[in-house]
């Protein structure tokens, strides 16, 4: 069997991690893979196509910007990887993010129809089915299930500060999505899975398949360990740990990944919390106040996960993200997690290792992660979000979709 996946980036960030991660899964069962990303560098020893550049980039860029045409760009690279793809000639394609300022979906689905090969598209999000925006939870926007016009999201990603191309998109969306007759449909949540069964998206077999971590890396310490490793984290960042520690973690932080609502927070938490927070800019380090730590992004996942295992609550005030992967590392190092009601972030959150809170009250997650913080709690995580679970879900999806083939 060999399996092509195609990605805006390999190997980094939580969907180019998933694709190696699937990739070396695929080559331990004695299976071929290859992956076709767009952007950035892959690893070593990966098969990968390569097929976009620098240039093609930003005209995809400047095309969403003015006229808010996200995914109808990239003609000449999308062309290119197609006769690539044929070259390979997979048996099975699996999509991850076709967002990203680096295909044309409309030439990349008429040869997916064309070729008439079983197809796997992971959603990561909800842009597949509107017609502009990644995330309409933050507004509690219900126009994609008919139409989306007048997109009140047309300057958050993906930008366009001229032209509001919504409608038309969801059209032509609606009409190069739906012609694939082998499609299977993931999401990484049941929140998600409900969102597309209730799109233009329902036709198709919708799996549910929840992302996985390393649990070789994302581990509780002992209290030796804590003990050493407290003292490193403290001598290389700052951390003050004779306090409660308040963690969040973020790769990009924005207003709807909760960025504000921890500044809020800064302005009420007791003097013996210290917020820390992963994965912060140089600019968004200006804005944090006396009882804050910033930490800018790091690709170190055990230092991430020693911040992980020392701290005594993560919090995740996201205003949209279907299924976000820090609250399960943040549970593998025996870390509670008090998270916001948003889209599926509370699925990773069963009773006794966090809790689950009103979106938007922040005050009322500062309470109950001082409760947690102040006492005795237990990693309850067990391996739920083992990764190899989730590698060989997808790896039976691909058996099973050659075997209907």
């Amino acid at each position: 069997m060999k399996v092509l996946q195609i990605n805006s980036v390999c190997g980094y960030g939580s969907t180019g991690r998933i694709a190696v991660d699937l990739y070396h899964t695929l080559e331990e069962q004695g299976q071929e893979c290859c992956i076709a990303y767009g952007r950035g560098k892959a690893p070593e020893n990966i098969r990968t196509i390569k097929f976009g550049n620098k240039l093609d980039f930003y005209f995809h860029v400047l095309l969403t910007r003015l006229f808010d045409k996200h995914g109808f760009g990239s003609k000449y690279v999308t062309r290119k990887l197609i006769q690539q793809i044929k070259d390979y000639n997979p048996d099975v394609i699996h999509l991850h993010n076709i967002h990203g300022y680096y295909i044309n979906i409309e030439i990349l689905f008429d040869y997916l129809r064309e070729v008439n090969k079983p197809v796997i598209w992971t959603l990561h999000d909800c842009w597949s089915f509107t017609g502009h925006c990644a995330h309409f939870d933050t507004i509690g926007c219900e126009k994609w299930k008919k139409q989306c016009e007048k997109c009140q999201l047309k300057k958050d990603y993906p930008q366009s500060i001229l032209y509001d191309a919504s409608k038309l998109n969801y059209i032509q969306k609606k009409r190069i999505f739906t012609e694939i007759k082998k499609l299977t449909i993931v999401t990484p949540s049941k929140w998600l899975a409900e969102m597309v069964k209730q799109s233009f998206l329902k036709g198709n077999e919708i799996e549910i398949i929840p992302n996985g971590i390393d649990k070789n890396v994302f581990v509780p310490l002992d209290n030796h360990q804590i003990m050493n490793t407290k003292k490193m984290l403290s001598d290389k960042f700052g951390i003050d740990f004779t306090k409660k520690i308040f963690l969040g973690v973020a790769s990009i932080w924005t207003k709807d990944k909760g960025f504000f609502d921890f500044i809020k927070m800064s302005d009420i938490i007791p003097e013996d919390i210290q917020i820390v927070l992963v994965g912060v800019n140089k600019k968004q380090k200006e804005w944090l106040t006396p009882n804050m730590i910033g930490i800018e992004r790091t690709q170190n996942q055990k230092e991430l996960a020693a911040v992980y295992a020392c701290s005594d609550v993560f919090l995740n005030p996201t205003y949209a993200d279907t299924f976000p992967s820090v609250n399960m590392e943040a549970l593998a190092c025996g870390t509670p997690v008090v998270t916001y009601d948003t889209c599926g972030s509370p699925e990773s959150v069963i009773q006794g290792c966090g809790k689950v809170i009103e979106k938007g009250n922040y005050r009322e997650l500062v309470y109950e992660a001082y409760n947690l913080a102040t006492a005795e709690t237990i990693n309850t995580v067990g391996e739920r979000f083992d990764k190899n679970h989730f590698c060989l879900n997808y790896y039976n999806l691909y058996l099973e979709c050659l075997d209907s083939k």
